[in-house]
């Protein structure tokens, strides 16, 4: 990477920082570029260098979330092993507990082009992986179901975990995740 690579990516990154962290301190509809630039440290001209607007920014900050969450998900090899399926559940609730702009994103208005930016990524993996899997032909699509259920179950399960403000401790949360999908997907997946 060259050293203009390096600065682009330096900003980019507090330009990230400073809106996860104007997050906590205003609505989502409230913060400005003024404000993003004021808390990042940088001048207009370098946040009209990466995004056109703060909605640009937000569409953005939408991709990066569905990115880090595909990366967990691709990441997990279910085998007949709690400690597996626990790990991985934490680590899904701990990066939405973390991740402020997805939290507000599964509560707010503007969930449904977020969900809709999911569901078309979510449609890919499942179509990827019940591909790649070695299935007879029927088994398939009963297969790809039974993946696409254990992400809406962990969806929904999120989404009420974060209406509730997070008020159960996530190990608690993961141990859920993991007894539904041990109980309830994995015999399915074997």
């Amino acid at each position: 990477m060259n050293e203009s690579d390096e600065r682009y990516s330096t900003a980019e990154e507090a330009i990230y920082d400073a809106f996860f962290l104007l997050l906590k301190e205003k609505e989502l509809d409230r913060i400005t570029v003024s404000d993003v630039i004021k808390k990042a440290g940088i001048v207009r001209s370098t946040f009209y260098n990466h995004y056109e607007n703060v909605p640009a920014l937000m569409a953005a900050a939408e991709d990066r979330s569905i990115h880090d969450i595909f990366t967990l998900m691709e990441s997990f090899h279910p085998k007949n092993d709690r400690d597996i399926c626990f790990s991985y559940f934490l680590a899904i609730c701990n990066y939405t507990r973390k991740n402020r702009f997805l939290a507000l994103l599964l509560r707010s208005p503007r969930q449904d082009a977020f969900f809709e930016k999911a569901i078309t990524m979510f449609h890919r993996y499942v179509t990827n992986v019940t591909q790649t899997t070695d299935v007879t032909p029927p088994k398939k699509q009963e297969f790809s179901y039974m993946i696409a259920s254990a992400i809406g179950s962990t969806i929904g399960v999120l989404h009420k975990w974060i209406a509730d403000d997070f008020a159960t401790p996530a190990e608690e949360i993961a141990e859920i995740l993991s007894k539904v999908f041990m109980a309830g997907i994995l015999p399915y997946l074997n």
